[in-house]
């Protein structure tokens, strides 16, 4: 039902009680995750089940059911979670909804066989709060996520949504609030880590009108999906934020930027400005005041560079996407050469928090230099992917074995990266690194904008670093040569040393090009590139070298420099392998030991896979 605007702090709070009180009534609250990765897992079937199933069975007048964004535990979903107990379904299938409806719904009973199940002691888990995927995070800005259906502003207003703006716009000035943010410490978490308070400062001086308040959710790493979860989950407090610092800054404007790749979150921001509005949270006289904020989102196409803030306002104005020197600043000369705030999703949707429960609440979570917490993105590798909020300080080690179970079937944690396609990785002596931006630096990775990605003993640093170089190289904008050229030249280096041609001066080669883009680049793409190269150089330096001199992958991964061979004593002659061979590279009769022709094997590895004697040998 519509509802009229709100025009005072007054209305806003008795707004929030009525819904409260009208949530209360519902004895039990059935939450499904709507996010990307549950839906992907076909949690829109499950929710059709129980919306089915919940109308039929009459006797469950009292039962909520609510659709939410992403719990963070993606590789489980879908996720289904029964308030208020908090029993934790993960992987629920359509077929398991009636069950869960008569046993959990209406007779509260927990089905064990549908329980979590912990994978290093094998224990079934019955609460969410008490999984260690969850139990060891530190929740600020995904505490909405998996919490509140993300559109339904309702839903925001009851867990305090917009009350921050409400503080500000009756009790503060915006001196206020830039003060409170600049002593909280709050550094954006984009990936450069610059101190957000001092930014809206900056701004808040020029003289110059309009102003602008742009909110960078051109989310690009590999890998990386914090900000779209965000978007996804809880866009009001993103909104929220971004009224803050423009009342903060002096703004009537703002844009979100997110890539066209996240169409679910381009829609919940749609469905949010526009209650927004409807309400008076914006647009004209917010909450009665004279202040006046107004929102537009910008869908990019896709473009990794515009990223990059001023690339981005380039982008916004209908221009290529292409950096630009620097000074001037965007706070002085942003969008349209006009006084711009740029920050990521993530700084945006921590400031009300900061706000409402004061700076010295926020720098007594994390480190003194690095305060607040960090949000990963935690793949690879590892046994519970998912999407994290830990404190500022927390180690490596705490991140990979406690929160995320460590490594699957047994085998040997190698490496971690850190920071996306431009940060670096960090071996398994850099473990108990604290997880913030200098001491990251310092062990020689970044903290970047939240990628985190774990490998194991398999897989080859050389062709790890690859990877990461064939995405940057080819999401250069070719505006500078260093990085337009030398990206290519590098990746050029890679490929021939993976494909057994390389040679020892390739190792100065890397070192000339990557000092040359870090000194020369246009902007931080061209500076950052070569870092997963540098840092496998230097924690991995002897598969390089076993890669160059040897002729050798260690891991047993660059098909330019391994073998597959039978062994005879192992081999049952069940013929397996030669019918799926698609090279036709293996010959034998039946029972009799097969061979594999050297020459015709294109090293795809299937014989490996169907094999099931283990009499395959690769080298």
């Amino acid at each position: 039902m519509q509802m009229s605007k709100i025009k005072s702090a007054a209305e806003l709070e008795k707004w929030r009680v009525d819904i409260q009180a009208k949530s209360n009534k519902a004895k039990q609250k059935i939450k499904i995750c709507r996010g990307t990765g549950c839906t992907a897992a076909g949690s829109d079937e499950v929710e059709a089940f129980f919306q089915r199933e919940l109308i039929n069975n009459t006797g469950n007048q009292q039962v909520e059911l609510k659709v939410t964004g992403c719990h963070g535990m993606c590789e489980q979903g879908p996720i289904v979670v029964i308030d208020p107990d908090k029993i934790f379904y993960p992987k629920v299938k359509p077929k398991s909804v009636q069950e869960i409806i008569d046993k959990t719904v209406v007779n509260r009973q927990v089905i064990d066989s549908f329980l979590f199940e912990d994978s290093g002691t094998g224990e079934k888990i019955k609460f969410e709060t008490e999984i260690p995927f969850y139990r060891e995070q530190k929740r600020i800005v995904l505490k909405n996520c998996g919490l509140i259906d993300p559109t339904k502003i309702e839903d925001y207003v009851s867990v305090g949504g917009y009350r921050a703006l409400s503080k500000v716009l009756f009790e503060m000035d915006r001196e206020d609030v830039i003060d409170e943010i600049k002593n909280s410490g709050l550094r954006g978490r984009g990936g450069a880590g610059f101190p957000t308070g001092i930014k809206w400062e900056f701004c808040s001086r020029s003289r110059n009108f309009p102003k602008y308040i742009i909110c960078n959710a051109d989310e690009g790493d590999p890998g990386a999906f914090m900000d779209r979860s965000i978007l996804e989950g809880d866009p009001h407090s993103v909104i929220e934020g971004m009224a803050l610092a423009a009342y903060a800054i002096g703004s009537n404007q703002g844009y979100i930027y997110c890539r066209v790749e996240y169409p679910l979150a381009i829609k919940h921001l749609k469905i949010a400005i526009g209650q927004a509005h409807n309400y008076g949270l914006l647009g004209d006289n917010i909450l009665g005041t004279d202040f006046t904020f107004n929102l537009e989102i910008k869908a990019g196409a896709g473009a990794f560079v515009c990223g990059e803030e001023t690339a981005l306002l380039a982008s916004i104005e209908g221009r290529r996407g292409e950096p630009r020197p620097r000074p001037p600043f965007p706070t002085v000369s942003g969008l349209w050469n006009k006084p711009t705030n740029v920050n990521n999703v993530k700084s945006y949707a921590m400031t009300p928090q900061i706000i409402l429960n004061g700076s010295e609440w926020f720098t007594s979570i994390g480190t003194p230099k690095s305060p607040g917490t960090a949000t990963f993105a935690l793949t690879g590798k590892i046994n519970h992917t998912g999407l994290i909020e830990v404190p500022m300080g927390i180690t490596l080690r705490e991140i990979i074995y406690d929160i995320g179970g460590g490594i699957p079937d047994g085998k040997e944690f190698k490496a971690v990266q850190t920071g996306g396609p431009l940060g670096g990785c960090l071996p398994a002596s850099a473990l108990d690194t604290p997880v913030d931006f200098d001491s990251l630096t310092e062990a020689g990775a970044t903290m970047g904008s939240g990628g985190m990605i774990v490998v194991d003993e398999d897989t080859c640093m050389v062709e790890f670093a690859r990877y990461f170089l064939t995405f940057a190289s080819a999401e250069s904008c070719g505006k500078c040569v260093p990085c337009r050229i030398g990206g290519q030249r590098l990746l050029e280096t890679l490929t021939r040393i993976i494909d057994g041609k390389g040679v020892p001066e390739d190792l100065d080669v890397i070192d000339y090009i990557s000092r040359n883009m870090r000194e020369g680049s246009l902007c931080a793409l061209g500076q950052l590139t070569p870092g997963p190269i540098l840092s496998a150089l230097r924690f991995f330096r002897d598969e390089f070298e076993a890669h160059i001199y040897d002729k050798k992958c260690p891991a047993k991964v660059c098909k330019g420099l391994i073998t597959y061979s039978i062994i005879e004593e192992l081999c049952e002659g069940c013929m397996v392998c030669m019918r799926n061979c698609p090279s036709n590279a293996i010959s034998g009769s039946k029972r009799e030991p097969h061979v594999i022709d050297v020459e015709r094997c294109t090293r795809c590895g299937i014989c490996t896979t169907v094999c099931k004697f283990d009499a395959v040998f690769v080298e």
